[in-house]
């Protein structure tokens, strides 16, 4: 869900820097990193990035410099700020000075990849497809699930796992596979894991099925009469 976007990291702290780029590139980004605010300058007029990701605290040009100069020289590219800062002011100058999206260190991935994925479809105008199964309904844009318009809360996993099977109505996903959706090849993934995850998405869904295909995986199957999707 986060592929086929082209990124550009700013972040001299290599420990960060190099574990934000493995991350990120394992899901399936072109991730580019620089150290320092010239770097990202040059990476900029040569390459075409759909978001760029900006530390403020960086060498030869600050955060706020190069983001100065992309706004003065007309550059729109989304950039989202990836910084220590917490304090308001600081968030203030950034948003007030160009800057789409604004997370402070530490940050949890996940919450990462939606905002790049939604900094992305709003720069692009793209809205991703409603997806529906009865009084079902899975927004991927706004990351919401509702039955019968009332809302269902769901872990981001559970909601990955869902709008796999979603996307993929009337098809069987493996448990390798829905596993790949969801998890880093890095990650420490229980053998059990989608079995749990599916265990609490029935029940909180009720009698939405999402049928077990012994020694094979898991599918939900086309709704009758009526299309999967907005």
């Amino acid at each position: 869900m986060t592929s086929g976007i082209n990124l550009l990291l700013v972040e001299d702290d290599e420990m960060l820097g190099d574990g934000i780029q493995t991350v990120l590139a394992r899901r399936g980004l072109a991730i580019d990193w620089v150290r320092d605010g010239l770097s990202a300058m040059q990476s900029l007029k040569s390459v075409r990035y759909d978001v760029l990701l900006l530390d403020l605290n960086i060498p030869w040009l600050s955060g706020l410099e190069v983001l100065a100069r992309l706004r003065a020289e007309g550059n729109q590219i989304p950039v989202l700020v990836l910084t220590a800062r917490s304090e308001v002011v600081d968030r203030v100058q950034a948003l007030d000075g160009g800057a789409d999206d604004y997370v402070v260190k530490p940050f949890d991935i996940e919450e990462l990849c939606a905002r790049i994925r939604a900094l992305h479809r709003r720069h692009s105008g793209l809205e991703e497809e409603i997806l529906r199964h009865g009084d079902l309904v899975l927004d991927p844009s706004a990351h919401t699930v509702t039955i019968q318009n009332d809302e269902v809360s769901l872990s981001v996993k559970e909601f990955d796992i869902l709008q796999s099977l979603m996307e993929n109505m009337g098809r069987v996903m493996s448990r390798r596979k829905l596993s790949e959706k969801v998890y880093c090849l890095d990650d420490d993934v229980e053998s059990n894991a989608i079995e749990v995850h599916i265990h609490h998405l029935r029940k909180k869904l009720g009698e939405h099925p999402i049928r077990t295909v012994r020694g094979v995986g898991y599918v939900i199957e086309k709704p009758m009469g009526g299309s999967a999707r907005r």
